[in-house]
């Protein structure tokens, strides 16, 4: 029998934090978060002052951290991709307010 409580680590991999553009706010919440395969993702910077970004991606099994990650970057570039376009279009059309300082 399987222990439960064993996990199955991936290797850890380090990626240029300088590289790494994050949206404020919860941005994660339409990416990886939001997949019913993935049971937690959360981040956490460890110190400003260094180019680290701890990612914890843990999954049910089906597919694999990195996957799930892959995915959620997909969905979050598909995202700013139609947010991008709206905003063009409503800035093309005319049909924004606008006030003077």
């Amino acid at each position: 029998m399987e222990n439960d409580t064993a996990m199955d680590v991936e290797s850890e991999q380090e990626y240029d934090i300088d590289k790494i553009r994050l949206l404020p706010g919860s941005a994660e919440d339409g990416t990886a978060s939001s997949f019913q395969i993935v049971e937690f993702c959360g981040y956490s910077i460890p110190h400003p002052s260094e180019n680290k970004l701890n990612v914890r991606i843990q999954t049910y099994g089906n597919i694999t951290a990195l996957e799930a990650l892959h995915q959620g970057m997909d969905n979050l570039s598909e995202l700013c991709g139609h947010v991008e376009e709206a905003f063009t279009e409503k800035v093309e059309a005319g049909r924004y307010a606008s006030e003077e300082p």
